[in-house]
């Protein structure tokens, strides 16, 4: 005879404490943060082309920006769709990301082109790596905002790729430039998950 517990599937449930958030505000969270980071990626490179966009010396450079602002911008639009169906707030924020965000890409361009380059690979793979565990967070749940997130990852990792491809390990100081930068995405993530 089969043990009863065997005839029962196992359901996949993320794991919560009591008191803890519940899914939906996990994935409010999700949606508020990835918002906010399309928000200072359309400001970074917003900012980039602001100082290298006129420059003859950077066309190569400012093409391969508007083609990954371009993208960007749809992933701001996607997202701002997903908080108006799904009724989640943005983060209260988004005005100093807006900020943030365009200093961030004119002051790298003002360094350079590999300097720009080299902020395009540190923000990419904070964000590519925050896609990463979303995806896995999403298995099976969301397969709606599940897709998005893989999709937006894979975009993002195509954008790390071209970077990498147009010099940014050769920036000055590359590494002391790419772990500020990293440190600064990693910090705004956590602040818009909950502001």
């Amino acid at each position: 005879m089969a043990s009863p517990e065997k005839d029962v599937p196992a359901i996949r449930r993320p794991m919560t404490l009591p008191g803890g958030p519940s899914t939906e505000e996990r994935r409010a969270a999700m949606m508020r943060v990835d918002h906010a980071g399309e928000v200072g990626a359309v400001r970074i490179y917003q900012g980039q082309l602001a100082v290298l966009g006129a420059q003859a010396a950077t066309a190569g450079i400012a093409a391969a920006i508007r083609s990954m602002a371009a993208q960007e911008a749809r992933h701001l639009e996607t997202f701002d769709k997903l908080l108006r169906e799904r009724a989640v707030r943005p983060t209260a924020l988004r005005p100093l990301w807006d900020v943030a965000g365009f200093a961030l890409g004119a002051a790298t361009a003002l360094m350079g082109e590999r300097a720009a380059m080299a902020c395009t690979v540190a923000v990419e793979e904070v964000i590519e790596e925050h896609y990463g565990r979303q995806a896995e967070a999403l298995s099976g749940t969301d397969p709606e905002l599940e897709a998005v997130v893989r999709e937006f990852g894979a975009d993002e990792a195509a954008h790390r790729t071209e970077a990498l491809d147009h010099g940014a390990k050769e920036a000055p100081g590359y590494r002391l430039l790419s772990g500020a930068i990293k440190a600064g995405c990693r910090l705004a993530i956590k602040l818009s998950e909950k502001i």
